[in-house]
């Protein structure tokens, strides 16, 4: 009998995950995390409870790393994931190879947000370095987003010069000079220009721009450049801690779901690019046709992106200048 009431605390402990990421998915994962709890009950008949913590990916990584007992992380950039094997060993080195698409259930890229009439008339990247044209945009040493943002600008002003670096590098120079403030994240950089109406334009994810024009019609236009980047936000469980609390399957069926009808279903609705085709077949009218470049075809994959871009006293330290 005492054998039974011992037992019985443990076998009513409630099911939790806790899922760091990156700035602008809260909204996505509180849809995703009621359907994911609704799921796993019919399936198990367990209840699950999923916590969530959001902040610049790059600020999430280094959180978890300090001890942050994060379950899974959903961050911006899988370079960022790869820190997370690089201090402490909490993912393996393959960690991409683990769930379909390199981990990478959806997929993104850079737009802009301008004032309803577009005043000062910005239609793309060189648009940008006008002078007096405000520009918002994240740091990149803290968001994900702000990493993806320079090389989008960087990889145009390659592709409009030829691979000419210099005149690259002299392009983003120009655009940070009209840079007034450098918030942590991507939603900081969206409350800076929309509610503190700051700027002329915002650079941040499509999906954040295409959410806000559809709250805010009035006050505000959407406007893709004639080139971008193919933005793939990846995802983990992070091995250290759901060995220790022991939610590794739950982790990983949590994980698998993004990739799931359902799950992609409910990302499309929040203007992510869904990987199932059907699924993106039935939002297309939502996702323009994008010319998209990628990391690893401009800039050698994001171990030599940061090493040339963003580590201490890289190219964005020097054209950075405060």
């Amino acid at each position: 009998m005492l054998g039974v009431l011992l037992l019985a605390p443990a076998a009513a402990r409630p099911l939790t995950l806790l899922n760091a990421s990156y700035d602008p998915t809260r909204e996505v994962y509180v849809e995703f995390n009621r359907a994911f709890a609704a799921h796993w009950k019919a399936k198990t008949g367990e209840t699950v409870s999923i916590r969530q913590s959001h902040g610049g990916s790059s600020k999430q990584a280094r959180a978890v790393i300090d001890g942050l007992p994060a379950d899974i992380v959903t961050l911006a950039l899988g370079y960022d994931i790869d820190a997370l094997h690089r201090n402490g060993q909490l993912v393996p080195a393959d960690w991409k190879t683990r769930l379909p698409n390199n981990s990478a259930p959806y997929y993104s890229t850079l737009a802009f947000l301008v004032r309803k009439g577009n005043p000062k008339q910005i239609r793309d990247w060189p648009d940008l370095i006008r002078a007096g044209v405000s520009v918002i945009t994240p740091n990149p040493k803290t968001s994900g987003v702000a990493r993806w943002n320079y090389l989008a600008a960087y990889g145009y002003a390659l592709r409009a010069h030829q691979g000419d670096a210099e005149q690259a590098r002299r392009f983003v120079a120009a655009l940070y000079r009209n840079v007034p403030v450098l918030d942590s994240g991507s939603r900081g950089a969206s409350t800076t220009f929309v509610e503190r109406r700051m700027g002329d334009v915002l650079i941040n994810w499509e999906n954040e721009l295409l959410l806000t024009h559809k709250l805010r019609p009035e006050e505000f236009e959407v406007v893709t450049p004639s080139t971008s980047i193919l933005a793939e936000p990846s995802v983990t469980w992070v091995d250290r801690v759901v060995q220790r609390r022991g939610t590794e399957p739950l982790a990983r069926a949590y994980l698998e779901f993004l990739y799931a009808k359902e799950g992609q279903e409910i990302f499309a609705r929040h203007f992510y690019r869904p990987r199932l085709p059907d699924v993106l077949a039935r939002y297309s009218a939502q996702f323009p046709e994008l010319n998209l470049f990628t990391v690893d075809e401009m800039f050698g994959g994001w171990q030599r992106a940061h090493f040339e871009h963003f580590a201490d006293g890289a190219t964005f330290d020097q054209v950075y200048l405060r």
